[in-house]
């Protein structure tokens, strides 16, 4: 970037100041010259006849010229809008991942992902799924099964536009509950939300929530995240409140329906979940999975549901129930965003993901609500270092990815998601400022 450019906005306001400066001093010339041809140097010089206007008189009795009625135009209602929440799969950094993002001995996670930046930076809320804990001070990074990530991804995940994590997963105590703090101090240092994990209690009981301003007004959206399970981990000591963990096969969802409620209660516009849960490796949801998404919906009280943990793309769809009886959408499964799975370890369609892109209506008065999702497929080129693109009908070669290999991940992908929800070939765009991120303090 030039030295210069994080000076031009500054200068555009100024030019635009002189600007307006200049337009002040044309309008009193040009209000004396029309004084001028009308008044009394009109008459005297000119021979020039009052216009027939209301006038006054000065103490001399000469005519002068009297402001005209004004009338004020009303101000125009504002606009609706839409905007755009994106969410994505696991980040799941296994140690050839690591490997991969290594660049002249530090870690640039960027060199892997940088192609999908238009399309997270594009949305106005952007979502990830932190799978893995971020390695505490004084240990190394560490793979499957017990995982932890270097600190410099919370710093990647921030640039390439992300907003927010969720953190509940089967791994969130891998290293314990100094991962956890390590994991949190990491995502606050970039200014990155977390919800799911908490250092303290009262973190525990304080919700994530984002503030958008559009339509005039200012939209409040609650960030929840929930896992199944610690793959049989004890949760820290004494902390019971360190991880949210709810009982998928019940199901038994009472803590996140009283975050949900709470959320409302503190004014929450939407309301979002991201869940960890079920069955790895399947495409089609389980029937304790799809239980548990329609007690989310039942409840009225949820109005999106983002879905991980199968580590495959699963379907998309709108279920009955939700906020105002509207319907709730749940995205069963995004996949993985970036991983070392494969066909070699785990089955082929772990190479994919989905990044999902949920619009929602903003009135001018009234209920917010989400009116549908779209979807585009991604996949990891694990041979060519783990390098992340973009999925198309196209089927173009890429990378190490040969053309019918793309083609085929393509139709995994769009077999998976169904018929509820269609492709989005472009980036979105802003559709005004940036979120505000609300700290969970």
């Amino acid at each position: 970037m030039p030295a210069h450019a994080a000076s031009l906005p500054q200068n555009r306001w100024t030019l635009r100041a002189r600007f307006a400066a200049l337009g002040v001093v044309f309008t009193l010339i040009g209000g004396g010259l029309a004084w001028g041809l009308t008044g009394n140097w009109g008459e005297s010089h000119a021979g020039a006849t009052a216009a027939p206007t209301e006038q006054g008189q000065d103490d001399l009795g000469a005519r002068v010229p009297t402001a005209a009625p004004t009338t004020t135009e009303p101000e125009p209602p504002p606009d609706p809008a839409d905007i755009t929440i994106a969410a994505a799969g696991d980040i799941l950094p296994h140690m050839p991942v690591l490997r991969s993002a290594t660049v002249d001995g530090e870690y640039d996670f960027t060199t892997l992902w940088s192609r999908l930046d238009p399309w997270i930076a594009g949305a106005d809320l952007s979502l990830c799924h932190m799978e893995v804990p971020i390695a505490p001070p004084g240990s190394s990074p560490s793979g499957y099964p017990m995982f932890a990530a270097p600190k410099e991804i919370a710093r990647d995940i921030a640039a390439q536009g992300w907003d927010g994590c969720s953190m509940a997963s089967n791994h969130s105590v891998d290293r314990g509950f100094a991962g956890i703090e390590a994991t949190l101090e990491a995502f606050e240092d970039v200014g990155i939300g977390a919800a799911g994990t908490a250092r303290t209690e009262e973190e525990a009981n304080a919700l994530q929530y984002y503030e958008l301003e559009r339509a005039e007004r200012t939209i409040k959206i609650a960030h929840l995240s929930g896992t199944y399970g610690l793959n049989g981990l004890p949760k820290p000591a004494g902390k019971p409140w360190a991880v949210d963990v709810f009982d998928a096969e019940a199901p038994d969802v009472t803590r996140l329906l009283e975050q949900a409620d709470q959320a409302r209660a503190e004014g929450a516009d939407l309301v979002i979940a991201s869940i960890h849960c079920c069955v790895e490796y399947q495409t089609a949801p389980t029937a304790a999975q799809a239980e548990l998404m329609q007690a989310l919906a039942d409840a009225g009280t949820i109005d999106l549901v983002i879905g991980h943990h199968a580590h495959v793309p699963q379907p998309i769809a709108k279920l009955e129930g939700g906020p105002g009886d509207a319907g709730m959408w749940v995205a069963y499964g995004l996949g993985n965003y970036i991983s070392n799975q494969s066909a070699d370890c785990c089955v082929s369609q772990t190479s994919n993901g989905l990044v999902m892109f949920a619009s929602a209506h903003v009135p001018v008065e009234g209920p917010v609500r989400v009116t549908g999702i779209e979807w585009m497929g991604v996949t990891v080129d694990r041979l060519g270092g783990h390098q992340l693109f973009p999925l198309s009908s196209k089927g173009e070669a890429t990378g190490k990815l040969s053309a019918d290999l793309m083609t085929t991940r393509y139709g995994q992908v769009l077999e998976a998601v169904g018929s509820q929800s269609p492709e989005r070939t472009e980036p979105p765009t802003p559709s005004g400022l940036p979120v505000t991120l609300i700290p969970r303090d």
